[in-house]
């Protein structure tokens, strides 16, 4: 078949369009002033008794078509808007000629505008009498058949549009999404913090454990990259006195993509000075709390069949004490040997024993992680996977440190922030060696330890995946089911 015959759906649609064009009717006016919006028509008449009308409260509504019956000389049809979707319908001899050639030649799918009274059909069914029809947008592509929802997901995360169109339940994640960032604005802007703002393209990255994406920028002839963490910009500002300050905003990581993880993602991320990760503890889980309540009604929200409870106080769990638990290992006795040996056991793909400290992690990522369904504070890190964080005021080796983990999900973490300047430059020195071996190791920033030299108050920071708290109140198994543009291998498209 050549190339240059059109699918005959979109042939037909075509042809449509064309009649409309040559009947002297605009098929994409300017605008259209509409007077309300599907779900005020449903709360003002929701209550009217089958077969009654309101002939005077006259509407004007529009939306995309989503369903067309015809009748001979009358039809049934619904519209959709972003507020819900109404029945309407309409008798052939009542409208002028150009509303019935413009009904004539829409296809579902068509942005169409109403205009007509509101009434109860004998079923029961909430509908709008047309009295003006017009066409807002003739459409060329046809939309998927599946009315409740998109089963192909590669359609629905390449094509979201559609997906937001076809699947009502969709829509309600992404609303619910920006819910939930708006409160968490809420929340700590009445707790005092200052909201900012810190550079997308960063000179040096750091504040994380993670290969970034680079760029050039040709009028200063540099590489920069996208920031893969916001943290050693907002203690510049904390050394600046601003004592509470926090951002909401996206994150670039050159990593791979699975079920919670995407290379683009948002993240809050906060710092409050004279706090320590005890109190960090405890502003987290009101803070998860809070959002459960208000998104749910409940802090007890159902995640993948399973219960979460989100009600304070979450369980704390050293590292050292979920490795005795769950790997059946003692981390403070065992030798270096002995760990790895573990850890091979349990599916380890290291090659050789690493750090005492990093093999106690992977000890603890593939014994306990998985187990931890409840929202638990797992605490108390080895130093040597922690350069930016303060050394345990009691536990040698140890540093204040804490990532809550809640559906086997990590969802945070925070530090009692490193402020000793000698300290701190020695740890980034020993990062700086680890990049021979270790590409996502961090390296030195010579701004920061000025910031750092110059002196940063005792302060507790914390950041949250927004991603992984979004999936777990509107119970979404996939972080790409909460994305409205998940990163995807590019795909041609004929």
């Amino acid at each position: 078949m050549s190339e240059n015959i059109e699918n005959p759906i979109r042939a037909e649609k075509r042809s449509k369009l064309k009649t409309l064009r040559e009947k002297g009717i605009d098929p994409f006016p300017h605008n259209y002033k509409r007077t309300a919006h599907i779900d005020e028509i449903k709360t003002e008449f929701g209550d009217l008794e089958a077969g009654e009308k309101k002939e005077g409260a006259v509407f004007r509504i529009a939306g995309r078509l989503m369903t067309k019956r015809p009748m001979g000389k009358a039809a049934f049809f619904n519209i959709q808007d972003q507020s819900g979707s109404l029945q309407c319908y309409l008798r052939k001899a009542e409208l002028e000629e150009n509303d019935l050639i413009s009904y004539d030649n829409i296809d579902i799918g068509d942005i169409i505008g109403i205009e007509g009274f509101v009434f109860k059909s004998k079923k029961g069914e909430l509908s709008l009498h047309t009295q003006k029809f017009e066409i807002l947008c003739k459409t060329l592509e046809p939309l998927p058949e599946k009315y409740h929802g998109i089963q192909d997901v590669e359609l629905k995360y390449r094509h979201r549009h559609l997906d937001l169109i076809m699947d009502p339940k969709s829509r309600k994640v992404f609303e619910t999404r920006s819910k939930i960032i708006s409160e968490i604005r809420s929340f700590l802007n009445n707790r005092g913090f200052l909201e900012v703002e810190t550079p997308t393209l960063q000179p040096v990255y750091g504040g994380a454990a993670a290969f970034p994406f680079t760029t050039h920028h040709r009028a200063l002839d540099m590489k920069l990259y996208l920031k893969i963490s916001p943290e050693l910009y907002l203690k510049r500002l904390i050394v600046g006195g601003f004592e509470k300050v926090y951002e909401v905003g996206k994150n670039f990581r050159n990593e791979g993509i699975d079920r919670s993880h995407n290379p683009e993602f948002t993240m809050l991320e906060w710092y409050e000075a004279y706090t320590d990760y005890n109190d960090q503890m405890n502003q987290f889980e009101e803070l998860v709390a809070h959002l459960a309540r208000t998104i749910t009604g409940d802090t007890k929200v159902q995640y993948q069949g399973q219960e979460i409870d989100f009600t304070p106080p979450w369980r704390r769990l050293s590292v050292y004490d979920g490795v005795r638990e769950y790997a059946g290992i003692d981390p403070e006795s065992a030798s270096d040997q002995e760990l790895f040996e573990k850890a091979k056991a349990l599916g380890s793909d290291m090659e050789k024993a690493k750090s005492h400290g990093e093999m106690v992690m992977e000890l603890f990522e593939l014994s306990a992680e998985s187990e931890l369904i409840q929202p638990t504070f797992v605490m108390d890190f080895p130093v040597e996977v922690s350069p930016l964080t303060k050394m345990h005021r009691e536990k040698k080796g140890l540093v204040e440190r804490f990532e809550p983990i809640c559906a086997a999900m990590e969802i945070g973490n925070s530090y009692s922030e490193l402020n000793d300047p000698e300290d701190q430059l020695s740890r980034l020195k020993q990062q700086e060696a680890k990049r021979v071996v270790d590409e996502e190791a961090q390296p030195m920033d010579h701004d920061f330890m000025h910031a750092i030299d110059v002196g940063m108050p005792p302060t507790g920071g914390v950041g949250i995946g927004v991603e992984r708290i979004v999936m777990l109140l509107t119970d979404c198994a996939s972080i790409r089911d909460i994305l409205l543009f998940p990163t995807m291998k590019h795909k041609n498209n004929p």
